[in-house]
């Protein structure tokens, strides 16, 4: 008999199926206080949440038996998920259950917006009858902007066409073939500034879409702009879309999320031109239901079979002495991974894995699967993890393939990784170095060898005298300590590549005063998460 805690309000038809199985004892007790928590979650195997339990390191501390955490919902932020992960447990979410309901809401905010619904309702209940100053906007032959085209975009997408919109779409794996089959137009974030009437936001919050939507954004953006956020606040700049509206840039805008939330004391709740609601994307009796019922089904799967479809972490995987010699390369191919795709331009449509060495002869599944994973991150974020890099990898319409060759080619132990984007592509070799870790010895056909680090500045440029002491001046002239320098070349006078590894992160004024020193022709900021060294146990 598996003991589950119910600690938060989930839906009881959702749960039905933990009800009815005789292998499961359900307990709800939804006005609990952290301490009696911490008392009570010793006697569970399961604990499940949505977004008003805090589940912080204490509990999970005292959470002797727990095996799993879910979440009736998508995010995770009430749950330490590196807390939960050190103690090997599971934490899983529900991450298709709001789709539709989010999408509807997301269309309810548009024609809101274009129709000044709420604003109209709101002077009829104070008894005027004003309808010069409330007239709106159709949606016929107008063009919405869509960033971020998964599910929830898509969604949006198909349900503006039937309004008889145009469709620009901006997301870095979708393909143009994937574009054509969806009748939308593949656009830039700057051409769907400079093109859209309406633009709705559907990415992850990441430090690629924080901010995504700015001050730049704005300058480009039409007078009569109108912009909705019902997926993360942080993807628009508030600070940056306030101006906008306060200077006339754009229309309107209609927020459900917000970079602090709850949002009571926002200066958009009682703009004039900004409809607010407070967080209500998933908040529908279907919506509910389904996610409750996604992570019970869940529950029973991984207690009686060992299956794990939803798990924002990794469950315990245990390596024995004989798996001493993979531990560094699975710290390797998430570095590796975290600079190639920093290094491309575009998503990958294709991706190529060698292992060369000693390590072909070992079990690269895990090593393969941290690779993949640290490549999705960057666009997916917290949504990809060791158990569904592989199918996310699939689902975002990316080839790949495994090479292994045990003969050696300089290095006892050789990985590398290779992205492609039709033209674009970027191959990075790696390798570990006993007393020396990490260390990346290719980027494309420049041999180099450097130890990834935090902040690192990786420049193309022509083979000429005076560029590295130029380099340091301008750096030197903002504070910016170089660390390391390393350099390789094809031939002397030709192009060439150049590592700086830098005490500090470098901002676009930086990079754009590098810039100005004659041969520069690509400048790449690359920046790794040296946090949290990879855990092996888990």
């Amino acid at each position: 008999m598996y003991k589950i805690l119910v600690s938060d309000p989930i839906s009881p038809e959702g749960l039905a199926s933990l009800h009815e199985h005789s292998n499961f004892d359900l307990t709800t007790a939804t006005d609990l206080t952290e301490a009696q928590l911490i008392d009570e979650i010793g006697n569970y195997e399961a604990l499940i949440v949505r977004s008003q339990t805090q589940v912080n390191a204490q509990v999970i501390e005292a959470a002797k038996n727990l095996k799993v955490i879910a979440r009736a919902g998508v995010g995770v932020d009430n749950i330490d998920i590196d807390a939960a992960t050190k103690n090997g447990i599971i934490v899983i979410n529900a991450p298709d259950g709001n789709t539709i309901s989010a999408t509807e809401h997301s269309m309810a905010m548009i024609l809101s917006m274009a129709r000044n619904i709420p604003q109209a309702h709101k002077s009829l209940q104070e008894g005027k009858w004003d309808r010069k100053a409330y007239r709106g906007t159709e949606l016929y032959t107008k063009t919405l902007g869509v960033i971020g085209a998964g599910r929830i975009g898509i969604g949006v997408a198909k349900r503006a066409q039937s309004f008889g919109m145009k469709i620009l779409a901006f997301d870095p794996y979708l393909s143009e073939e994937k574009a054509k089959e969806l009748e939308v137009t593949r656009a830039s974030v700057d051409e769907i500034a400079e093109q859209a009437d309406f633009v709705t936001v559907h990415t992850p919050l990441t430090p690629k879409t924080k901010g995504i939507v700015g001050k730049a954004f704005f300058d480009k953006a039409k007078p009569n702009l109108q912009i909705i956020n019902v997926a993360r606040g942080g993807i628009i700049d508030e600070a940056a879309l306030l101006d906008a509206l306060n200077n006339d840039q754009i229309q309107s805008a209609a927020l459900d999320v917000f970079e602090t939330e709850p949002a009571t004391e926002s200066p958009f709740a009682n703009h004039d031109k900004v409809i607010v609601t407070p967080h209500l994307g998933a908040s529908t009796v279907e919506a509910q239901e389904k996610v409750a019922v996604s992570v019970a089904n869940e529950i029973i799967d991984i207690f009686e079979n060992g299956n794990v479809l939803h798990a924002v972490n990794a469950p315990r995987m245990t390596f024995d002495e004989t798996h001493e010699e993979v531990k560094p390369f699975i710290e390797l191919s998430k570095l590796t991974g975290e600079v190639g795709i920093q290094l491309l331009d575009k998503a990958p449509r294709e991706l190529h894995i060698k292992y060369e060495g000693d390590i072909a002869l070992d079990d690269t599944s895990l090593i393969t699967r941290t690779l993949v994973s640290s490549v999705l991150s960057q666009d997916l974020a917290e949504r990809v993890n060791l158990i569904n890099a592989l199918v996310l990898l699939n689902e975002q319409g990316v080839s790949y393939n495994i090479e292994k060759n045990t003969k050696r080619h300089g290095f006892s132990n050789y990985i590398e990784l290779t992205l492609t984007n039709n033209d674009t592509q970027i191959k990075i070799g790696a390798t570990v170095l006993n007393g020396y870790g990490p260390r990346i010895v290719r980027i494309n056909d420049y041999p180099v060898d450097f130890k990834p680090e935090k902040n690192q500045l990786i420049v193309n440029h022509t083979d000429r005298p005076g560029i590295v002491g130029k380099t340091g001046q301008i750096l030197g002239e903002y504070g910016i300590n170089i660390a390391s320098m390393h350099l390789g070349r094809t031939n002397q006078g030709g192009n060439a590549l150049m590592i700086l590894s830098v005490d500090h992160p470098v901002n676009e004024e930086i990079i754009n005063d590098l810039y100005q020193i004659e041969g520069f022709n690509l400048i790449r900021n690359v920046q790794l998460d040296l946090q949290h060294s990879t855990n092996y146990s888990i």
